[in-house]
């Protein structure tokens, strides 16, 4: 373990001698719980956030669609 996770061990368990027997217990159930969850969770999430733009055509192909669909206009600016 190293000194900065010694540390926080140490200051969260200053916190929970406070705390009542059934508070402690449901910190218990929650880390517990936390342990058990798959540690690719995070990972999981952040590549199922890729493809939010369902299309079958390449990057290029949409990029161009997208630019051709732009309209400009001109406006003057006066100063």
């Amino acid at each position: 373990m190293t000194t900065v996770n010694r540390n926080i061990v140490n200051t969260y368990s200053g916190l929970f001698e406070g705390l009542d027997n059934f508070t402690k217990m449901e910190l218990i159930k929650r880390l517990t719980k936390s342990l058990n969850k798959e540690t690719n969770d995070t990972e999981k999430a952040f590549y199922k956030s890729f493809g939010a733009f369902p299309d079958d055509r390449p990057a290029e192909e949409i990029a161009e669609t997208i630019k051709a669909s732009r309209k400009f206009r001109e406006k003057g600016i006066n100063f």
